[in-house]
């Protein structure tokens, strides 16, 4: 429905290419070009700077593309659901994204109830980090996102669905010491781009620290890896609560956290900022944190 030389807008913006541009979408260059100028004119602005074989959006289109992608999912929403109110073979689609933690720890107790209260919608989750997630939904992939990390509020706009601890673990037995102390221990941390991970480095630059203020720094992108490290004594790590509250029950881990290093970040349902549909996410966000509410 949107004019189709805003979609090649669109294109060259996430390419930076007007060749790699034509090739996608099975245009000439000379008809991205002509794309291109009609926007260009019509806007009274100049949208790309070309710099050799690449292109760089002016600041005119960083807010053309943030204006133009919200639309541009928008427009593939209505779509689908204009299609299932003509269809009624055709499935309505809640896509979303959740960061591990969220997923494997939080979701669970959302999901059965949501397949209760809509059995005609059909549930797509997407797992990532949040730097995945936020690339996804910026690109339609997902409807909205439900993230533990940082994010770009000039973009995005959300709301929390809880409040989570973020604590220290260690292995069986070992007791709560200064921050000081945990320097001198092995770190077991998520990947780079990890919500998870950002929030730690982030609390540690406050203190003028890093990761490489530790005794040693291991990387591993699985959570049941790093507690399972951290179980056989291989080092200590940080997490969200909810990631081991079972361990921490059974005793098998032991919260070490630094009573100098008291945490807590918000879980939050985000989605593109403008979106038509930013009502219904923040009522779907409204349910979530009701049920989660109930079960706490």
């Amino acid at each position: 429905m949107l004019d189709p030389r805003t979609h090649t807008f669109l294109e060259v913006y996430r390419r930076r290419s007007f060749t790699r541009t034509a090739e996608e979408l099975h245009l000439s260059q000379p008809a991205v070009s002509q794309h291109i100028r009609w926007l260009e004119e019509r806007l009274d602005a100049r949208l790309f700077v070309k710099q050799g074989r690449a292109v760089t959006p002016t600041r005119a289109a960083d807010i053309l593309y943030l204006r133009l992608s919200c639309l541009e999912n928008d427009d593939a929403r209505i779509a689908a659901e204009v299609r299932a109110a003509a269809d009624e073979a055709a499935e309505m689609t809640l896509r979303f994204g959740a960061t591990r933690t969220i997923a494997d720890y939080v979701m669970p107790r959302i999901l059965p109830r949501q397949l209760d209260a809509d059995p005609d919608v059909r549930l797509t989750m997407v797992v990532g980090n949040t730097n995945e997630l936020v690339t996804r939904l910026d690109r339609g992939d997902i409807d909205v996102a439900l993230v533990e990390g940082p994010f770009d509020c000039s973009d995005f706009e959300g709301t929390a669905l809880s409040t989570e601890p973020y604590i220290a673990i260690g292995s069986r037995g070992e007791r709560a010491t200064e921050l000081a102390a945990l320097l001198e221990r092995r770190i077991i941390v998520r990947e780079s781009g990890s919500g998870t991970r950002e929030i730690l480095e982030r609390n540690l630059a406050a203190r003028d620290l890093s990761l490489a203020d530790f005794a040693g720094a291991i990387e591993i992108g699985s959570i049941a890896a790093i507690k399972a490290c951290v179980e056989a004594g291989g080092g200590i790590s940080f997490l969200y609560r909810v990631a081991a509250n079972d361990e921490l029950e059974r005793g098998s881990l032991s919260d070490v956290t630094p009573p100098d290093l008291t945490i807590s970040h918000d879980f939050t349902l985000i989605w593109q900022r403008g979106s038509i549909y930013a009502g219904r996410f923040r009522a779907l966000a409204d349910t979530w944190r009701s049920w989660l509410s109930d079960i706490t």
